[in-house]
């Protein structure tokens, strides 16, 4: 909104070059709105406006810039900009940037940093992909069990400046072993000269380096907290993640989840900086696949081609009851797809969900088949067929069929995902489209059994 605002008086003073009332402009305007600003300039005023600013919120200012605008800025940085840049940012930021940047780039990005920065950024990197030690910061404050209260304030307002938090104390011991985490509320309210072991209660979370970062937005939703502490191996405390950091990721695994139960591959950038080329890839394979199911939809329509000569008017109700049957699995597979990736289901619980989609089902479908049964009659009978058992019969094919397809839509919906899981694949996959072609399949055989069952020897 800010960015917004500040758009047209910008672009004015930007051609009467008045620097120095830019720069007095900017400096209480937050860091993601002059991002937004930047977004909207060319880089080589972009970069102008960026040297205007303080070395410390030109950094929080880059970090909100898209990877493709970053990237150009970075191009045109002089040496001196890009080492003030590169070494105001949080470790964690650096390591992500470097992983959307190219090869060229991110030497150069390296180059332009100090040395401890350097070593902090290789030994993250050294993490697995998608790991919680590629989404920590090494910037915490760290205390001593034998310490006082006031020794702790100390060391505290010595290192804290640095820190990317101080909400929470993390207590180490000889080995730098973590064996507590303490509020800084706990400390305040303590005696100067009391020990830290006598405020401890040696209960603590903590997240593994080799956790997958999915289980840091977990922990930190679950615990409520703003930051967690991250140990190697051997329990020795190595970072903390920060519920900011654990946000955007969470953003991420939301939009990969909604791309992929659209029938796609998930983007690995913003759709506005996705090429054309790069967008069609991600799609066509599953547009293929999913073409290629429906063949299996014609073929069974096929086998029943005979059925269908005898009786056209059933042809009318096709889209109807397949899309039934998708709607319902697409429910399904949504609400359990949710549900696992939220923790409410484990994979152990894949019975009692056989059990209570049954029964839903079940439910769902009679409501349908019912309803169906009376609106298909009371048609036919508004667009002049006589009332007949013919009529009668054709009515009840299609409420029955429904039942039967919105049972199999919901079954199948909900028990694709704990298949997928089990199989090593995302339950996001079982996708609302891979659910429908599914349930097309079967949704036309059990339509035209069911219309053989009913109406051989009456219409067929």
């Amino acid at each position: 909104m800010i960015a917004h605002l500040l758009k047209p008086e910008l672009d004015e003073l930007i051609q009467k070059k008045e620097w120095i009332t830019i720069k007095d402009a900017l400096e209480d305007v937050p860091a993601v709105d002059i991002a937004e600003l930047l977004e909207e300039l060319e880089p080589h005023v972009a970069v102008v406006i960026f040297r205007l600013l303080k070395k410390s919120k030109a950094a929080d200012v880059f970090t909100y810039l898209s990877s493709s605008k970053g990237g150009e800025l970075l191009e045109i940085f002089s040496r001196q900009q890009l080492s003030d840049v590169m070494n105001n940012l949080e470790p964690d930021e650096r390591v992500a940037l470097m992983e959307e940047l190219p090869g060229d780039l991110t030497q150069k990005m390296l180059n332009s940093m100090d040395p401890d920065n350097i070593a902090q950024v290789r030994r993250l990197l050294g993490y697995p992909a998608e790991s919680v030690g590629r989404l920590m910061t090494t910037n915490y404050v760290r205390i001593k069990k034998d310490w006082t209260v006031s020794r702790s304030f100390e060391h505290i307002r010595k290192f804290g400046r640095s820190a990317e938090t101080l909400n929470v104390i993390y207590v180490v011991d000889e080995d730098e072993k973590l064996i507590d985490d303490l509020r800084l509320n706990q400390l305040i309210l303590a005696e100067p000269d009391t020990k830290i072991m006598d405020i401890m209660d040696n209960t603590f979370e903590a997240l593994s380096a080799f956790d997958d970062q999915e289980e840091a937005v977990r922990m930190l939703s679950k615990y409520d907290r703003v930051a967690l502490p991250v140990v190697d191996s051997g329990g020795i405390l190595v970072g903390i993640v920060t519920v900011d950091d654990v946000l955007d990721v969470a953003e991420e695994e939301t939009t990969e989840d909604m791309q992929l139960m659209a029938g796609m591959s998930a983007l690995d950038r913003n759709y506005s900086e996705t090429p054309i080329t790069q967008m069609v890839t991600k799609r066509i394979g599953w547009l293929i696949l999913l073409f290629l199911g429906q063949m299996f939809t014609v073929t069974a329509m096929a086998g029943y081609e005979d059925t269908l000569a005898a009786a056209a008017i059933l042809a009318l109700f096709i889209p109807m009851i397949i899309s039934s049957g998708g709607n319902s699995g697409s429910q399904a597979a949504t609400l359990i797809i949710r549900s696992i990736s939220t923790d409410d289901l484990k994979m152990s619980d894949w019975k009692r969900v056989l059990g209570r989609e049954l029964v839903s089902g079940l439910l769902l479908g009679s409501i349908l088949g019912f309803l169906g049964t009376i609106v298909i009659g009371f048609w036919m009978i508004l667009r002049g067929d006589p009332f007949t058992l013919a009529l009668g019969l054709q009515a009840l094919t299609v409420g029955t069929s429904l039942i039967g397809v919105v049972l199999f839509g919901n079954m199948s919906g909900s028990m694709l995902p704990f298949i997928m899981s089990k199989l090593g694949f995302d339950p996001a996959v079982t996708s609302a489209p891979f659910v429908a072609t599914l349930v097309d399949v079967t949704g036309i055989i059990i339509y035209f059994s069911v219309a053989v069952f009913l109406l051989t020897g009456v219409v067929l």
